[in-house]
Parts: structure tokens; sequence; C-alpha cells
């Protein structure tokens, strides 16, 4: 039996009103339904972190989440992180950096990054993180590798990834 169900998803500050199937996917959602196609179905298994968006700030694969389990959730994804006349720091130095080639990945990578920094910032150790007594997480080349794992890039463009990032996070 097929359950449809009437939520609302507060997405890049805006509320939208939907029915869903409950098994429906956030990404599917997002893209299918509201027309926000920032995040992208990769591998639709969360591996590859194509998906990724911000829900109250911590990064999640929107593949994996359900919909209904995100009622008044407040979603982020690129297209609220900033604007051509406002770029979010990220953005900016992706550019900088040429931190991208195809382009498929950015979004999720961005979206990643954001939460990484938060978390980075919040003292949330990673499996490389050296001084677990220390509040302060150095963000080196290693850290940023190991905290941004989840998010792959068929390119191979993390040789500018990480120093965008690393530079963003510098001045955190």
């Amino acid at each position: 039996m097929i359950m449809d169900a009437e939520i609302t998803l507060r997405v890049n500050g805006a509320a939208h009103r939907v029915s869903v199937d409950t098994r429906t996917t956030l990404l599917d959602v997002l893209r299918e339904r509201l027309g926000i196609t920032g995040p992208k179905k990769g591998c639709d298994h969360g591996q590859c972190g194509a998906c990724t968006i911000l829900v109250d700030g911590r990064r999640a694969n929107s593949c994996l989440a359900l919909a209904v389990a995100h009622q008044d959730a407040e979603l982020t994804t690129i297209e609220g992180l900033g604007d051509e006349t406002a770029l979010h720091p990220l953005q900016a130095a992706f550019v900088a950096h040429d931190a991208f080639q195809c382009g498929y990945c950015t979004p999720g990578q961005l979206c990643s990054a954001v939460g990484m920094l938060r978390e980075a910032a919040d003292g949330w150790p990673s499996v490389v993180t050296e001084n677990l007594s220390n509040a302060k997480i150095r963000l080196d080349d290693d850290e940023i590798r190991e905290r941004m794992s989840g998010n792959l890039c068929r390119c191979a463009a993390y040789a500018n990834i990480v120093p965008a990032i690393r530079e963003v996070g510098a001045g955190r």
C-alpha cells in the first residue's frame, strides 16, 4: 500500500508544501518536484557525495534521506549558498583555484566543504586529527582530504579543491 504524506520542506529559506510518497528521497523531491537541480544523482547509494546538501547546517547525502523525515528542517543546497552578486567564500575560492572541471560534483563538494568547515570549527575530530585534546583543529591537506573523502570527483580536481578549502578554512 502506497502512502502519501503532506509535508513542508524549508529549502534555501523558502517553505514548500508538497505531497510525497513516504518512500521518496529528499534528492528526488528537490530535483523532480521543486526544480532544484544543484544536488546531483550520481551513484544513488550515498557513496559519491554529488547529492550532498546541508540539513540544519550539517551535511547529508540527500539520496539516502527520506523527504518525510525532514519536515521543517532547514535544507540548504548550492543554490542557497550564494549568488552571482555575492558568492559564498567557498564558491569564490573554488573559482579562484579553478577547483572544478566538468562541475558535476561541485555542488556536493561545496555543500560538504561548508559543513566540514563548521564541524572543524566546532572541534569535531576526524580519523587523522593529530591532537584530540586541542579544541582547535588544524586544517592541513591530510585533514581536509579525510574530511572530504565522501565526495568523489571523477575529473580528479582534488589538487585544486583542497587548496580552495584550505584558504577559506584558514580565514574561519
